[in-house]
This record gives structure tokens, sequence and C-alpha cells, in this order.
């Protein structure tokens, strides 16, 4: 068995396993998954995936640019495989081939892998990007290859022109899995044909955490903060998302941006008597040509800002900040140490709710919007503990 896995997640090397935790969550039980059920595959993918990552979970990454690679021209290369690909279907001849379309001959399956981009948000990512996705699963399709969405919350569809052929596409494959139910909701209402979409839970559910002695350390310091007497212990991760005002990354922000998480915060340590654990749930690295080395993501600037606002007011005392690394793994099991959790990240609340700790979810505050918060709460039935950043 040849599987050959593309999609809207085919980003620089390093972004799906060392920035946002989240997407790590995802990757290694799905890889895992998919050995399970085809226990002698051989798999190949476009996303570009460290050689410890590569080792270890039987995988081989492709050159980027097979899918995408910010040129001038890419929607239009795409275009030319779509065309050789129908000629292909016509004929049965390929009067031409390019190193994707030969990775397509090699391929029994081709899964698009796209989580949350498969939609106007590819856009975000580059010119045309999501169109030129859809070409290459329509290049798959043309050459006979069985073809798969796995794991995605499709949507928005803007455009009325990408929409129809988004709708042929969807129609075409011969399995979809939607990681939660709004998005399932929302294609119906678009028109999709949905008649082989399955609404499954996120591969991150399955996600493996450390032993919690890994984390004993930075435990032991949350649960005594300051020699305090030990309290119930909530988490508080928010994210550039989470703000009222975008866009995510910017950056310095002002202080008034924090109003409402700063009065959460008071309330928790104040009315309910808790102490507040803020952590980041991101991490970032250096590029090449410098040498690797894991550091804080983009939530950590935002959770010092917020942990230096609440100490200026001076109202919650019992407050904390984690400004150490953790890996994935090392992440969800500090997680399920808390009493509760308070999140803007959703895999943070997967990790969250794979481990029954009581979750409230904040929304996307501004554009674009995302619907899987509600989706993957909806799906284990926490729905009503779903906030909106306004309020």
């Amino acid at each position: 068995m040849n599987i050959l896995i593309i999609g809207q997640c085919s980003l620089h090397w390093g972004r799906m396993e060392f920035g946002n935790i989240g997407n790590y969550y995802i990757i290694e039980p799905f890889f895992r998954q998919l050995h399970n059920t085809f226990e002698h595959a051989e798999i190949k993918t476009t996303m570009q995936l460290s050689e410890r990552f590569q080792r270890a979970e039987q995988v081989k990454s492709l050159p980027l640019n097979l899918y995408y690679d910010w040129r001038d021209n890419e929607l239009q290369l795409s275009d030319i495989e779509v065309e050789l690909s129908e000629e292909y279907k016509r004929t049965g001849i390929l009067i031409e081939t390019t190193e994707y379309i030969e990775q397509v001959k090699w391929a029994d399956l081709v899964i698009d892998f796209s989580g949350d981009i498969w939609g106007d948000n590819a856009n975000f990512l580059g010119k045309d990007r999501f169109n030129v996705g859809l070409n290459k699963v329509l290049t798959a399709q043309n050459m006979g290859k069985k073809t798969a969405m796995l794991a995605g919350s499709p949507g928005p569809f803007g455009n009325e022109v990408t929409k129809r052929l988004a709708k042929k596409i969807y129609k075409s494959f011969d399995i979809v899995t939607n990681r939660e139910p709004i998005s399932t909701d929302l294609l119906n209402a678009e028109g999709f044909d949905c008649s082989k979409t399955h609404t499954l839970p996120c591969p991150a559910f399955l996600f493996e955490a450390a032993q919690k002695n890994s984390v004993e350390d930075t435990v032991k310091v949350v649960r005594n903060f300051g020699g305090k007497k030990e309290k119930p212990v909530v988490g508080f991760i928010i994210c550039g998302w989470n703000f009222e005002k975008g866009p995510f990354d910017k950056w310095p922000r002002n202080d008034e941006e924090y109003d409402n998480f700063v009065e959460s915060v008071e309330f928790i340590c104040g009315q309910l008597g808790a102490r507040v654990c803020l952590m980041s749930h991101s991490n970032g690295f250096d590029i090449p040509p410098l040498p690797f080395k894991l550091k804080h993501g983009r939530d950590y600037p935002i959770a010092k800002q917020l942990q230096s606002i609440l100490l200026k007011r001076g109202i919650a005392k019992d407050i904390v900040c984690i400004d150490e690394l953790f890996e994935p793994w090392e992440t969800k099991a500090l997680i399920g140490t808390f009493d509760m959790l308070v999140t803007g990240r959703v895999h943070a609340a997967v990790a969250a709710f794979a481990q029954s700790i009581p979750t409230v979810v904040i929304d996307y505050g501004h554009e674009p919007k995302a619907h899987k918060l509600k989706g993957f709460a909806k799906i284990v039935g926490a729905l009503q503990y779903v906030a909106q950043p306004s309020d």
C-alpha cells in the first residue's frame, strides 16, 4: 500500500512539529493510526517533517515545491497538471509529467490533510493557495486514484467559482472525515454532497501525554507558589486570535486590549479562591541557517504581558506564569495536572477534555473566525462552555 499525504498543512519545515503545539498533537496519532490500519504501508508526504519524526513514524517527506512554493505562477503550474491528468483520463496516455504527477502515479491512496484551512483561510498562507490545493486533488482524482480528506474542518467558501470546484472535488473524495460536526453542518448548508462524510473526533484526542512525573518540579512550583497554601489551579491560555482586534500576530498590544482577560483572572482568584497559572501553548524555533533551537512562540509574550498587567493592578495576587519550554507531550501532561482550564487554543482544550479536566473555551475574537472551537466543544458535549472574548 502506497500512501501520499498532501494538503494545506504542507508548510515550511518545523511548522507542524515545533510551532503550534496542537499541530503536533494531531500529526503523531494521525500517522500512527494510518500504520495501524495499513500495516505495511509506505507513506510519503509534502509536509516538511524532521528526520527524527520521519524515522520514528515511518514516513518520508517530499520537497515542498511539489505542492506549493510561493512562486508567482503556482496556479498556472497546477492548472497544467490538471490538463495533463484530464488528457490521461480521456486517453490513458500521459503526454508529459511533473514531479508531483510521478508521486501520484506511485500512490494507491492520496490523502488531503488540511485541518481548518481547506477553504478561504488557505489564501492567508499564499496567493491562490486554496485553488492550487484543489487542483492537486483533482489531478489525483483524474488519474483514477483513491482520494480521502481526513481530520478536517472545511470552510468557509466565499468565492462562488472556487466553491463550485470545491463541491466537485469534495463529492469525488472516496471518504471524508471531519473532526467536528459544525463543519459538516456548514457544508450541508452550502450544498456540498456529504454522503461520504463522517464526523469523527480529531486524532489529537489520541495523543499520548508524558508521565506526569516529567513535569513534577513545575507542578510543585505552581501548587506551592511563593510558599502559599495549596489551592485549586486554573490554567489560563490565550493567543492572538482571542483578542477582539486583529491581526492575530499584532504586537505590541495596548494593555487595554487585555481588559476582559484581566477581569476574568481577577474573578477566578478573588471570587473562586483559585490560583491561576498562565502559560503558552505554542513554541518557536530558530530557522536555518541558524542551528535549530526550540524557543518560546507567539503565545508566551502575550502571557507575560497579561501577567505584568495583573501584577500592576495588584488585585489578583495568586498568579504564576510558566516560563519553561515544554515539548508537546510534556505540555499535555502539565495540562492534566490542572483542576480547570480556560483556553483560547482549541488543542489545549483537547488535551484537557481527553484528561477529564473541566474546560472553558475562548472563541476567536476577530476575522477570520474559526468554527472549529465550537465544533470541538460540541463533540464532547461542552458547547455551553464556549465564551466570546467580548463577554
